[in-house]
């Protein structure tokens, strides 16, 4: 196993960089196929998204992967990489399984627990084995990455919390709905906070919305976004009536939906439940609108202690995750291990055989009067000589693997044994 990885991630480079080093989905493909037709290079695999450019490689044995895959980004983006030497980490070997153990399972994100990573890994491992770059012990690796991390998702809850504004309206909004499926949202200020609350409410079931905005161009474009309706400002309580949730985030000074207003609104609904996700500092929605019967409102403190307890929670889900981590890069590195000294337990069997077969043919002449019977036993007991000799090389063999002697190991026995000829 001779394995390397060189990246840059959100937390060793600012995105002017990673946006630099940024290698499109468009040209994943062919870039994955330059990293493997350079000499010295087996297997390659290429991540690049928003937060991070990750470039690993399995290369032949004696073969220092690193320079080669710097000069393969340089190549590649045309440009002087020691200007950007600072902001790279390099990883070898069991450095490598453990971190794209970890990638796959998201500890390793900006957010730790979000679900996207896990996608992104799997299309650049699609990608590399599309274009013949995954053939060897760095798919077993990555293959491996992407079961760990649905065991990590199916055993813990570490993706199962909100930890953004956003999201926690999300599944506010479904534990006060029972769901979201044919639910309208209504948008009022077209913000980026309200934008994001509105997409993951479409994502979980929401039917249709409807947007709002002091400038009405404004509320026209977000709408066209989300295949929504516009509605002009001064409209705004007339089209409520219709809406289960409603996100407000303006620059008003002042509440701009107060406890009157909800009190009608709600009569227009026949007492239906409305629910209120106040993102805006100063709030847009009068407090006093909590008291009324079947309204819930939640302000953006509401909202950050929700993802400030789900942040508790993940972390003490991550403890739970690394220990899981942690046993599977073993057994990995373990498995792996044993697979290199297959090679030279097949030689040494082969080596003993041929020599077995070898004196069973020297002395053929004194074994000619023997009955059929007869040679099956001596076949059975040169064949289990040889499996008793056999015995104590292949064992030390495969449970030194993956030790610091094994190397040692192999070599030695390679030597009495006469294997390297």
């Amino acid at each position: 196993m001779n394995l390397t990885l060189l990246g840059i991630n959100h937390r060793t480079a600012p995105v002017d960089v990673r946006e630099k080093m940024n290698i499109p989905e468009a040209r994943l493909a062919e870039a994955v196929s330059d990293l493997v037709r350079r000499e010295g290079i087996r297997e390659g695999m290429i991540l690049s998204t928003c937060n991070r450019v990750e470039v690993t490689a399995s290369a032949a044995d004696e073969v220092d992967a690193e320079p080669l895959i710097r000069r393969f980004l340089a190549d590649h983006h045309h440009c002087d990489l020691g200007n950007f030497t600072q902001f790279f980490y390099r990883l070898r070997q069991e450095e490598v399984v453990k971190h794209l153990f970890r990638v796959a399972s998201s500890l390793d994100s900006m957010i730790v627990g979000e679900p996207q990573i896990l996608g992104q890994l799997r299309q650049a491992y699609a990608t590399a084995r599309s274009v013949g770059a995954m053939n060897g012990t760095l798919n077993d690796v990555v293959n491996q990455a992407l079961a760990v991390a649905k065991r990590v998702r199916r055993e813990t809850a570490l993706g199962s919390a909100a930890v953004s504004v956003s999201y926690a309206a999300v599944e506010l909004a479904k534990k006060i709905f029972g769901g979201l499926q044919g639910k309208t949202i209504f948008i009022v200020g077209a913000g980026k906070m309200s934008e994001l609350a509105a997409k993951h409410l479409l994502r979980s079931g929401a039917s249709s919305i409807l947007v709002s905005n002091r400038t009405y161009d404004r509320a026209q474009e977000l709408a066209a976004a989300f295949h929504g309706t516009a509605v002009p400002f001064e409209n705004l309580f007339e089209q409520m009536a219709q809406a289960d949730i409603v996100i407000s985030s303006t620059g008003s000074q002042e509440a701009i939906i107060t406890r009157p207003q909800v009190e009608k609104l709600l009569s227009a609904r026949k007492n239906r439940p409305i629910f209120f996700v106040d993102i805006a500092v100063p709030r847009d929605v009068d407090p006093a609108v909590n008291a009324v019967d079947n309204v819930f409102l939640y302000d953006i403190d509401d909202l950050g202690h929700v993802v400030d307890a789900n942040k508790k929670q993940r972390e003490r889900e991550a403890v739970w995750a690394e220990e899981i981590i942690d046993t599977e890069v073993q057994r990995t590195l373990k498995r792996l291990a044993s697979r290199d000294v297959v090679p030279t337990i097949v030689a040494l069997e082969d080596r003993l055989n041929r020599i077995r077969a070898a004196e069973l043919e020297r002395y053929q002449g004194k074994l000619a009067g023997m009955s059929p019977e007869q040679r099956e036993v001596v076949d059975a007991l040169t064949r289990g000589m040889m499996n008793k000799i056999l015995h104590g090389p292949i064992t030390e063999l495969k449970s030194g693997a993956g030790e610091p002697e094994s190397a040692t190991l192999v070599k030695l026995i390679s030597k009495i044994f006469g294997l390297s000829d």
